[in-house]
């Protein structure tokens, strides 16, 4: 059976974003459109970059972050950026857009309040039956864990950033 899948990569470890960008490389390597809608980054990262190049006709990606919510202080931009990226992900929803949907980090404005969870269950709920979604970020709400067909939880048992060493380019964007 065939079916559009709900994903979700979740925990405090490291890797959910990559492993999310990696389906939507496959995704590629099929000849299927993607569309990537960014909620926190605000930059260019070894991922988009590569896939811009690789297929600009089959990735589409939208960055309506306004930077990590809680070392903000503008949260009426805060309130504006998810409110945008929300409103394309309905749209891209609603109109069967893509073979598969990256909602990265989409976790920290619904946790923050600024995006509805309700919402976003009944939207998600209703998606094209093909259609794939992926969501990223810490602290799935247990409402989206419980309509997922795949969660994972990604564990933390050592980081390099606890011995001081930064982040970097290639490991971290």
């Amino acid at each position: 059976m065939k079916k559009g899948l709900l994903l979700i990569n979740t925990g405090d470890g490291k890797g959910k974003t990559t492993a999310a960008f990696g389906m939507i490389l496959r995704a590629v390597g099929h000849g299927k459109k993607s569309e990537v809608i960014q909620f926190i980054k605000q930059r260019p990262t070894g991922e988009i970059n590569a896939l811009l190049q690789l297929a600009p006709d089959l990735v589409t990606i939208g960055q309506f972050g306004n930077g990590f919510t809680w070392e903000s202080t503008d949260q009426v931009k805060d309130q504006e950026c998810a409110t945008n990226g929300w409103a394309r992900a309905k749209q891209v929803i609603q109109s069967n857009e893509c073979s598969i949907l990256l909602l990265d980090e989409i976790t920290y404005p619904i946790n923050d309040g600024l995006i509805d969870l309700e919402e976003v269950v009944a939207i998600i709920s209703s998606k094209p039956a093909e259609m794939h979604i992926i969501l990223t970020g810490r602290d799935a709400p247990e409402k989206l864990i419980s309509i997922a067909d795949c969660v994972t939880s990604m564990t933390p048992i050592k980081h390099h950033y606890e011995s001081g060493v930064s982040l970097q380019k290639i490991i971290e964007f």
